[in-house]
């Protein structure tokens, strides 16, 4: 595989890269707009349809755990074919769910194979590029990337739109969507860590790498940074469902249009950090990326707690999103710039963290189900300290800018 490589070769290893990542994303969007669906077939509340979700992000973060140390040791396409073949077995056995109990046993076994397509995609990304084309070019793949989550739930929308399909449809159309995958990067995906560059492969190793990524004051900051803000904003995944639909009674399919329109607020902070990096320090755009955060999700949880109009949820909730773009794509290019060998285990940190404490947080938004202030409190404390984590471990690093 060419180092920084250009033209045609970048463009068609962001749109194979991007295919993988997105098992992630759609895994935990597409169904969102079947969530009162489900609750009604399985007679089940709403925490506990919200626990299928954070079932689905505990697997998201242990197959991080497991699959990032066995890329860096096996290389990453035979860890990748493997868990994308059990992804799509995982999502038919979702489908066929007789109860909630099972379906959230299921969504563990789909988040926990789709979490190669996640730490994987990330790894290729530091093994090909370095310097400021790390950054460009992540920032290029999370700009694609964000057309899943905005594109996902208004595909689950229009598949529940047909009278004849049920959720279990969105399940089987993940399982083709898997399928798909597996085919392509059988016949397109080079493998690109050589076996002279791999960590050998042992329990003990494998800790020994971790202590020394935890060691790293400046990555625990960007891993801290990621982990609460990106995963506070799993209790706006879980919770708009709801807000949106029971509260202020809008339909699935308004609701997918009002969800995916975050993912142009994605698009427009990748972008943003992608188009100035070179020009202003990455570090201080992550410093402004936090800040605005924090102040947005403060008006925000002000919104809930006077039931402002749905107007202004979506407007703050979309200022929000534009600095998670910001967050994702900036704590992991100044996270994973000088990992090099480790980068399956550092990638695998970086992304961890977000689904586990997501896991974490997406359940409580479901509190109370006639209030939409568990979201608004959870996004704000969140951010919060992800803010503190930035000046407390990222900004007085003498190493950082």
């Amino acid at each position: 595989m060419l180092h920084n490589p250009t033209g045609k070769t970048r463009l068609g290893l962001a749109l194979l890269l991007a295919m993988l990542a997105i098992l992630g994303p759609l895994n935990i969007d597409m169904y969102l707009p079947s969530f009162p669906g489900i609750a009604e077939d399985f007679g089940a509340n709403a925490t506990l349809v919200q626990l299928s979700l954070t079932a689905c992000l505990i697997g998201l973060a242990i197959g991080q755990l497991v699959v990032g140390p066995i890329s860096d040791a096996q290389g990453r396409r035979k860890p990748l074919l493997i868990s994308t073949t059990l992804f799509a077995l995982a999502s038919i056995l979702c489908a066929f769910a007789p109860n909630i109990t099972t379906l959230i046993a299921a969504r563990f076994l789909q988040g926990f194979t789709a979490s190669a397509g996640v730490v994987l995609s990330r790894a290729v990304v530091r093994d090909v590029f370095s310097g400021k084309e790390l950054t460009k070019f992540f920032s290029l793949l999370m700009v694609i990337n964000a057309v899943a989550p905005m594109v996902a739930p208004m595909l689950g929308g229009a598949i529940l739109a047909y009278p004849s399909a049920g959720w279990q449809s969105i399940f089987y159309t993940l399982a083709i969507i898997g399928i798909l995958i597996i085919i392509i990067v059988a016949a397109k995906l080079k493998e690109t860590l050589p076996p002279e560059k791999r960590i050998p492969s042992s329990i003990g190793s494998s800790v020994m790498t971790m202590g020394s990524l935890m060691k790293d004051r400046s990555f625990i900051g960007y891993a801290l940074v990621v982990g609460f803000v990106h995963g506070g904003s799993f209790a706006y995944v879980s919770g708009t469902p709801f807000v949106y639909q029971d509260i202020y009674g809008v339909s699935p399919q308004v609701f997918s249009v009002l969800f995916g329109i975050n993912g142009i607020a994605i698009i427009t902070g990748s972008f943003i950090i992608g188009r100035l990096s070179g020009i202003i320090s990455e570090v201080k755009m992550l410093q402004t990326a936090v800040a605005i955060a924090l102040t947005a999700t403060s008006l925000l949880l002000i919104m809930t707690i006077i039931q402002g109009p749905l107007a202004s949820l979506v407007i703050l909730i979309f200022i929000y999103m534009t600095t998670m773009g910001m967050i994702i794509t900036s704590t992991f290019t100044l996270g994973m710039a000088k990992q090099g060998h480790r980068a399956g285990s550092a990638s695998a940190i970086l992304g961890m963290l977000p689904m586990l404490l997501g896991a974490g947080f997406s359940p409580l938004a479901g509190i109370n189900e006639a209030s939409a202030i568990p979201m608004g409190a959870i996004l704000f404390t969140t951010s919060l300290i992800g803010f503190s984590a930035f000046f407390t471990l990222v900004k007085t690093d003498k190493n950082e800018g």
